[in-house]
């Protein structure tokens, strides 16, 4: 993996998953053999396992091995794995950009973001997209032409709660089925994982950017994509839900000429690199 924060530090590294992923990946028979394992329900057996007491045990190794720092987080203790993962942050350790010209990060994460053409494509990592596959509806499709794809990848050591990026006029969630790949890079050099995983949207009317649509992506044993409301008014940084145990992604797309991206992500995503950044930062202005 290729990452790069905001001050410009690069870093490239390989973690034993992404070896082990990308070569079940890169082959056709260890593809087909892991199919069982990234359907719905095995993702479901997979959640309740990490919902026992019993997975509590592995808390403290993870905390270590990724350098979590829980006293930047409310609770301290954990009666499950999943209560770990789904842990709510300190307010003042993701303070919100307030300035009502500022487009923030809905998501801690790693930030990539795509042109969406005339013809409502857009290119991840030579996977082709388009957003009438990503939402299942040409009609809606057509809004987002000329506008950006925002890919916001999450690993399971970021904080996995979302927010709001502006105050607005929040429509009902669409759910649309689908199964659970991993969302790690070496799944989508070979499928087009989010048009095929399960997903949710809706659309933000929002007070200063437009009609955003923001979709949560799930992934290998993330069979639970928890949002919190159905269509209300709401404000910008409010918590909008989170997801359970593993990676997962969310993407947001805008319409042409409402948002400009900052340079450094479009600059880092054009030579390879995700920029890493936080829930409530600024990533583009209006």
């Amino acid at each position: 993996m290729k990452y790069i924060d905001r001050t410009g530090e690069r870093r490239e590294e390989a973690t034993g998953q992404d070896k082990l992923l990308a070569w079940v990946y890169g082959h056709a028979l260890t593809r087909m053999l892991i199919r069982p394992f990234v359907s719905p329900a095995v993702s479901k057996l997979g959640g309740k396992v990490l919902d026992s007491r019993l997975s509590a045990l592995a808390v403290p190794r993870f905390v270590r091995k990724n350098h979590i720092e829980l006293q930047e987080y409310e609770e301290q203790k954990f009666r499950s794995y999943n209560a770990f993962f789904t842990r709510r942050i300190r307010e003042e350790m993701r303070p919100i950009e307030r300035d009502e010209s500022v487009f923030i990060s809905p998501c801690d994460g790693k930030a990539s973001v795509y042109p969406i053409d005339s013809e409502c494509r857009f290119v991840i990592k030579h996977t082709p997209y388009t957003v009438g596959q990503l939402v299942r509806s040409k009609r809606l499709a057509a809004y987002y032409e000329g506008g950006y794809a925002i890919v916001l990848r999450l690993t399971v050591d970021d904080y996995h709660r979302y927010c709001y990026i502006d105050n607005g006029e929040k429509s009902g969630q669409i759910h649309i089925p689908g199964v659970l790949h991993t969302v790690n890079p070496a799944a989508n050099d070979v499928l087009p994982i989010y048009k095929m995983n399960t997903r949710e949207y809706c659309l933000l009317r929002t007070e200063h950017f437009g009609t955003v649509l923001m979709m949560e992506v799930g992934a290998l044993m993330v069979g639970r994509i928890n949002n919190y409301h159905q269509r209300c008014e709401v404000k910008k940084g409010q918590e909008k839900g989170r997801f359970e145990f593993g990676g997962s992604t969310i993407v947001v797309l805008t319409q042409k000429g409402k948002v400009k991206i900052d340079e450094d992500i479009l600059r880092n995503t054009e030579e390879g690199y995700e920029t890493i950044v936080k829930m409530g930062e600024r990533i583009g202005v209006k």
